[in-house]
């Protein structure tokens, strides 16, 4: 009985442990360090896999390293991921599939205060390297039908700690900047690295 009770406590310590790696890995998550502070994201392959996995890519390549946020409207969202800070524009690789159709059927993100979306143009099979963090409830940029507006903006993570340092960059004073002629901020953010932790 007392082998007996051992194997099953191993069994379970190892099926416990087992499910805490895989949690793990099904949540990867990338730490940015910004010139005005530092941020991590959790992301969500299990509701976006081909989002995270062209983020995550990026992400790999140091793409993001040396980018700035090129664009923030305080109460909107901050954008960043596709500019340097001389606001030369990053080469990228091809656009991925809009995964909104997806995701929503699998439950769906919204774009509530500190997630991440893709930004893209007005083509929703557009997106690249972009992102932006939403800095309020946006639920009208959710995707409610493959048609038009209706394809919203596709979330795939959410910033889980150093939401002070993107209220900070909110919160900055902003104006014309490289070929933008508002919301640049004035004192630029630079992403200095984003990288996955492990």
């Amino acid at each position: 009985m007392m082998i007996t009770s051992r194997r099953l406590a191993l069994c379970l310590f190892i099926t416990l442990g087992l499910g805490l790696s895989a949690q793990a890995q099904s949540t990867p998550q990338v730490k940015f360090v910004t010139s005005a502070g530092e941020f991590v994201v959790e992301l969500y392959p299990e509701k976006t896999p081909n989002t995270v996995e062209n983020f995550l890519s990026y992400v790999n390549d140091g793409h993001y390293n040396g980018t700035i946020f090129h664009r923030v409207i305080n109460n909107f969202m901050i954008q960043g991921g596709g500019y340097d800070s001389k606001y030369n524009e990053k080469p990228t690789r091809a656009p991925i599939k809009h995964e909104g159709v997806e995701a929503a059927a699998k439950g769906g993100l919204h774009n509530t205060v500190g997630t991440l979306a893709m930004a893209r143009t007005n083509n929703p099979h557009s997106a690249t390297a972009q992102f932006f963090i939403n800095v309020k409830d946006n639920d009208f940029l959710d995707h409610r039908a493959p048609s038009g507006q209706g394809w919203g903006y596709v979330v795939f993570g959410k910033v889980i700690s150093g939401m002070d340092v993107v209220t900070r960059i909110r919160q900055m004073p902003t104006g014309p900047g490289g070929p933008f002629p508002t919301d640049a901020p004035l004192n630029q953010v630079i992403i200095q690295s984003a990288t996955l932790v492990k």
